[in-house]
Parts: C-alpha cells; structure tokens; sequence
C-alpha cells in the first residue's frame, strides 16, 4: 500500500488528529497568529510554508503548548488540548522537533535515543539501563535503523555531521509511539545528499504517524507533503495540494518570487 492509498484508508473514518479552531495569539499588541483555522486528518502529511515572520513557529509552540492561545480552540484526537501543558500533549502522542537541535551533545547517540525512549516511559523516574534487554535499549537500536544511525550508536553526538544530528532529533521524536509530529525546518542547513536522505527518512514513516512540517526547502517540503497551508502575516491564505500552490500565481508572486520568475 503507498503513501496516497494508507492516507485514504486512515481518513476514511474522517477522524481529524489536529484541529484549530479560530486561533487567536497576541504578544501585547504584536498578533502573531490570527484567526488560523487548520484540520489536519489522522496519518495526513501537511506541508505549512510561508516567508520568515509569517507565523509558522508560533503556530506550532501554539500546538505543543510552549504557547498558551489567546483565544481559539485546539483538538488533538478530538480532545480539547488547549489549555494543557506541554508534557501532556507528549503524553497524548505528540511530538515536535526544534529549528535548533536539542540534543546531548557529549552522548553517544544510542544514549540519546535511550533517554528519548525512558524519558517517556513509565520507567522515566530512572535511566539505569538493565542491559541489552531492556525494552528501552532495543528500542533506541531501532529508531536507530529508522533514522539511517544504525553504524553510528556509539558514536559521541558532538562528532557527527549537522544532517546527522538532524536525523538523530527525527529519531528521538519517534520514541513512545508518537502519533502526530511537528517537523520545523528539519531540512535548514542540509547538503543536497542529507536532503535526499531526510526525504526517504520521512516518507518511511509508519503510514498511521501525520505530521506538518515546516520548511524553506520548497523541494523537499513538496515533496513529503500531500497536502500545504500558505502562511502570510499570521494568517492562513491558502491551502491546496502541492501542485496547486506551486502553479498558483499569487503564491509565485508572494512567496517563490524569482524561482517560478
């Protein structure tokens, strides 16, 4: 089954992973996100691009909850989630990766992802590991493959090229069983190869996990998503697959400039 017909198959029963209703968010006067309403459905990818400033971050610290909403509403599985905190929503399945990478720098990678995959299990309290056989530990091995870390577990974190941290934050938002991710800007910084290694690393995902994802690459971003919202001045201003706001001129004429030129 590919991308298209699991995404069909998972929205069939039109259950909506993510919903924001009227989304209000104001820093004193400034409005940095104003009137967004976004539903995304359960497995969906979605691309959300916009030049700097248009409001792509603070709509996802919005979702995680790094920002309470000034006013507005937001569903996660159909759950109001809009005054939890953060580690809630984690709780709840959602993750998020950063535009600057959070990780331990002077960790192994394997350690890295073991701390991911404890930090959310009901062992959190202690990151003793008991041996090869803790769940946790075969656990990082495998988000390990996922990632395309596999030869480099026990490699120290500090060492590795920029795409690999970039993979190694990927793997470390799969640990838990995530059901919902928020990519932000994972392709920033990558050479042409570590974005071709990004793209098959995000369509191998596991056809039940959604995600947004926002990018400047227009390619990569267009290719991963089947579906895009366009971000300008703190508001959604289009929405549509990726071929129809590619080819759509007041896209071109806002956002891809002198590209479609």
């Amino acid at each position: 089954m590919d991308r298209t017909d699991a995404l069909s198959r998972l929205q069939s029963a039109g259950q909506y992973a993510l919903e924001l209703e009227a989304v209000n968010r104001h820093f004193g006067a400034l409005v940095a996100l104003a009137d967004i309403n976004l539903a995304v459905k359960a497995g969906e990818r979605r691309a959300v691009l916009g030049s700097n400033g248009a409001g792509k971050t603070t709509l996802f610290n919005a979702v995680t909850g790094d920002f309470l909403v000034t006013t507005g509403r937001i569903r996660f599985y159909g759950e109001d989630v809009t005054t939890l905190p953060a580690h809630e929503r984690i709780r709840r399945g959602l993750r998020r990766t950063y535009q600057i990478s959070l990780l331990f720098e002077t960790l192994s990678v394997r350690d890295n992802l073991f701390i991911a995959c404890r930090g959310i299990s009901p062992r959190r309290g202690s990151l003793r590991r008991s041996g090869p056989s803790d769940p946790d530990v075969e656990m990082a091995e495998i988000l390990a493959q996922a990632v395309h870390l596999e030869d480099t577990l026990d490699d120290i974190v500090g060492t590795l090229s920029y795409g690999q941290q970039r993979q190694l934050e990927i793997g470390m938002s799969l640990a838990g069983a995530p059901r919902f991710i928020l990519f932000d800007e994972p392709a920033a910084g990558l050479s042409p190869s570590e974005r071709k290694d990004l793209i098959e690393i995000l369509d191998a995902l596991p056809s039940h996990i959604g995600y947004v994802i926002i990018e400047h690459d227009m390619d990569v971003a267009l290719r991963v998503a089947v579906s895009v919202s366009m971000m300008h001045n703190g508001r959604i201003i289009k929405e549509g697959t990726p071929s129809e706001i590619e080819n759509d001129p007041e896209i071109q004429e806002l956002y891809l400039g002198s590209r479609h030129g």
